[in-house]
């Protein structure tokens, strides 16, 4: 009941300055955000959660123009945004993104501040929700995990979708049959065991890496995942896949590149210690009945 009582998560609703964006466009540079419950106008959306990373970023958007233009020499009509959501940062996170998308002309690039900082899981849900793309993926802004592997998740996905409903989640698992490379500190993979176990316990099984920070959707899937989300903090991955399950979406896990990057935001022994108490408060109010999941 205090677990119920004080853990529970209550996102906040967004401040009229969070319903815009920036982008470089000259005659319109603050622009309102769209809609997920719109049709599609693009393939991909790309949305990053970014909390001071002024250093980091650049990295992965380095990785993701790369990608972008490899990806137009096989199809030129690709299109794509590229959603950055800066989650309250102190430093300067939005100014590095708009000087980014000047000095390389990439027009495909949104920036949006929140007022406060919510937590990773609030910007990616805020993003998700304001997103346009026929498929949606998540990735961290440190670059850890290699951005062309999204082609390995669109094509799982692709195969694996039902009546439009497809999730595919980047896995650190499995590496050795897969070819992939994964750089991870002995504490990190001791963590990443207990936690697993943790989560077995309570319940959700069959992803052997629940938090990897490269998770793609199609537009139907994100349609019912991100309306119904309420956890805001680093657990959000757990509810995502609960409410995949309560929903019947296919989830499939699909091995990928990574790297442990310097300048992680996340206190080891705190956030853990409040990872397990919000995961288990989550898991409380779905069983109880305290939180209803809309399918429209």
């Amino acid at each position: 009941a205090l677990v119920v009582r004080f853990k529970s998560p209550k996102p906040r609703p967004r401040e009229d300055s969070e319903n815009y964006f920036l982008c470089i466009d000259e005659k319109h540079e603050r622009q309102r955000l769209g809609n997920l419950d719109s049709s599609a106008t693009v393939d991909l959306s790309i949305i990053v959660p970014a909390y001071n990373e002024e250093e980091r970023l650049p990295v992965l958007l380095n990785d993701v123009r790369n990608y972008v233009a490899k990806r137009r020499e096989k199809s030129s009509g690709f299109s794509y945004e590229l959603i950055i959501m800066d989650d309250g940062s102190k430093d300067k996170t939005l100014d590095m993104a708009m000087e980014f998308a000047r000095t390389h002309g990439i027009k495909e690039l949104k920036a949006v501040k929140h007022v406060i900082n919510r937590g990773k899981g609030g910007a990616v849900a805020q993003g998700m929700l304001c997103a346009q793309g026929r498929y949606l993926i998540f990735c961290d802004a440190d670059g850890a995990t290699r951005f062309s592997d999204i082609d390995a998740l669109l094509d799982c996905a692709q195969k694996s979708e039902r009546d439009g409903l497809a999730i595919a989640i980047g896995s650190r698992n499995n590496q050795a049959l897969s070819g992939t490379v994964v750089e991870r500190s002995h504490i990190r993979a001791f963590l990443q065991w207990g936690f697993h176990t943790y989560v077995t316990i309570l319940g959700v099984r069959g992803v052997r890496d629940t938090q990897c920070g490269f998770k793609l959707f199609s537009r139907k899937a994100a349609r019912l995942v991100f309306p119904n989300m309420h956890v805001e903090r680093f657990i959000f991955d757990i509810e995502i896949l609960l409410l995949a399950r309560y929903q019947g979406i296919p989830v499939v896990e699909v091995p990928v590149n990574w790297h442990e990057v310097a300048g992680s935001k996340m206190s080891i022994v705190r956030d853990s210690i409040q990872m397990a108490l919000d995961l288990l408060a989550v898991r409380l109010n779905y069983m109880l009945g305290n939180w209803t999941i809309s399918n429209k």
